[in-house]
């Protein structure tokens, strides 16, 4: 009895980790720099999940002005808002979480 609670307890905690990733969105953009990040896509998911929980909807690698100069960008709807949310491709460090404006990128 009591490995079978802790085989459902161990199911549950598992639904409940991935639930932001379940919806992977298709193609990256940006794939032409995945050589020079050292922190992997996946890596880079967990930490913008991490920073704002939700579904990531969409998401790139670019070169854009602050941190390394290099980061990943996560579309995030999270409680029917979208938020925009970078993480530097070489260090992991989360450099934006905002809400989208009325002009997203």
């Amino acid at each position: 009895m009591k490995s079978l609670r802790i085989t459902i307890l161990v199911a549950a905690l598992a639904g409940i980790a991935t639930a932001g990733i379940a919806a992977k969105p298709g193609k990256m953009t940006g794939s032409e720099f995945a050589g020079e990040a050292k922190v992997t896509l996946a890596t880079a998911r967990l930490t913008a999940l991490k920073a704002r929980p939700g579904t990531i909807t969409d998401q790139e690698l670019e070169k854009e002005k602050g941190g390394s100069g290099l980061r990943y960008a996560f579309d995030i709807t999270s409680h029917g808002k979208a938020y925009e949310v970078g993480v530097d491709a070489k260090t992991g460090v989360v450099l934006e979480n905002i809400a989208e404006g009325k002009n997203p990128d």
